[in-house]
């Protein structure tokens, strides 16, 4: 489990450990913090009080001081986030696989001018991606079942965390979502 970190005006920012989000307690950087309790740390105890130090750390915490934080504006493309984006699905044929069975398949290929961004790349299926080869879309008579985009900074959290989010950080993320964002949280096992 992690902490979603916020900057004081509410955007997410990254996902913490524990142990970030004590030491932001302790330098009394937490603004506010949202959530269910998630850790509850033990420290020593004060040798005036005889009172054992506890810090609860809930599953969302804003944050301020000198680094604010912003949002990453263009998040970095990863094969785990780009099958995440698309449900593990392949975009040509529809079917769903495991992440290790799926590849990056560029829209328009590189060697024709394309680029290696969100907007250019969907999650393939080996047989498809073969199929396709070097080619656009009209060549090979195949069509995408969504269009690519690139997630926005609650998306993208939402994506590289996916199988360890909590229902709390979901709900927070999932109201900026994009209309456009497809992604789903996995059903615990």
């Amino acid at each position: 489990m992690q902490i979603l970190r916020l900057n004081k005006a509410g955007q997410p920012i990254d996902w913490l450990h524990w142990q970030e989000a004590v030491c932001l307690h302790s330098r009394d950087l937490i603004l506010w913090t949202m959530g269910d309790i998630i850790f509850r740390i033990q420290g020593g105890f004060n040798r005036f009080s005889g009172e054992r130090t506890i810090v609860e750390l809930p599953s969302i915490i804003a944050c301020g001081g000198d680094k604010l934080g912003r949002p990453r504006i263009k998040p970095p493309l990863s094969n785990k986030a780009l099958f995440e984006r698309d449900n593990n699905q392949c975009l040509y044929c529809g079917n769903f696989f495991e992440g290790h069975e799926l590849t990056r398949d560029h829209i328009i290929p590189t060697s024709k001018g394309g680029r290696d961004v969100w907007e250019n790349v969907v999650a393939a299926c080996r047989r498809c991606n073969q199929h396709k080869g070097n080619r656009v879309l009209d060549e090979v008579n195949m069509e995408l079942l969504a269009l690519p985009y690139r997630p926005n900074p609650a998306e993208y959290l939402a994506l590289v965390n996916s199988h360890r989010i909590l229902p709390d950080q979901v709900d927070f993320l999932s109201k900026q979502f994009s209309s456009n964002c497809r992604w789903q949280m996995p059903v615990a096992v």
